[in-house]
């Protein structure tokens, strides 16, 4: 789930984002692992470009007994947002992913994503909106056209540490034609965010899958450190 802001020049992000499938697909099918006991793990490194556009890049693993650590696959995300002089009464930007992920992972290899992303902070209150568009290059979706996957975060400041919410993540299937309920992937996350420090990251969350095609239940947690290249003043 991303906010619209993005992450200021001469500063790298990096970030560690941990998924484990504590109730999952148990069978292989079309090739494909089962995800049941299956433990992601993404490195994720985003840097600054100027005061309004970064970019990023993912290294994506699993690990899951019988097969140890495997690498799945990369992606790269560059981000523009609308600066801070437009006075949008919303945060606003939009990012594209580009990336290839192992067809034991995923059938369809090569993906391409565009993310419009909207939030509103409204007193202890903050808002997101990520209605994502994908699209197949490579692999047994590509004449599917664009899918539909949505995702919608709501939070409330409990107190000035932390932070609780609910998130939601969903694939609808193709525009137009959307796939049944029974096919769709909908999940919800119960989630809690420390706001420790400026330079720290730290999210929490365990989701249930609300369809049949959704995995059952996942366990998630993301840790980042922001690090500053740019030289500080004497004042700083």
């Amino acid at each position: 789930m991303y906010g619209a802001d993005t992450v200021p020049a001469k500063n790298l992000m990096v970030e560690l984002h941990s998924n484990y499938t504590v109730s999952g697909q148990t069978k292989t099918i079309d090739g494909v692992y089962p995800t049941n006991h299956q433990e992601h793990e993404t490195l994720e490194l985003t840097e600054g470009i100027t005061d309004w556009s970064e970019i990023g890049f993912y290294v994506f693993t699993s690990e899951q007994d019988g097969r140890g650590v495997q690498w799945v696959g990369d992606h790269i995300r560059p981000r523009v947002r609308a600066p801070d002089s437009w006075h949008l009464p919303v945060g606003l930007s939009l990012s594209t992913e580009v990336g290839y992920q192992r067809a034991v992972y995923s059938p369809d290899t090569w993906t391409w994503e565009i993310r419009p992303i909207i939030d509103k902070t409204l007193g202890r209150w903050y808002l997101a909106f990520n209605p994502a568009l994908e699209r197949t290059w490579h692999g047994p979706d590509i004449k599917q056209g664009l899918a539909f996957s949505p995702a919608v975060k709501v939070g409330y400041d409990l107190t000035r540490q932390i932070s609780g919410g609910l998130e939601y993540y969903a694939d609808y299937g193709r525009i137009g034609a959307f796939d049944a309920l029974h096919y769709q992937q909908q999940q919800i996350f119960a989630v809690t965010d420390l706001n420790i420090s400026p330079k720290w990251e730290v999210n929490f969350g365990i989701g249930v899958g609300s369809t049949a095609g959704t995995d059952h239940l996942i366990v998630k947690g993301i840790l980042g450190r922001r690090f500053n290249w740019g030289r500080k003043s004497a004042v700083e």
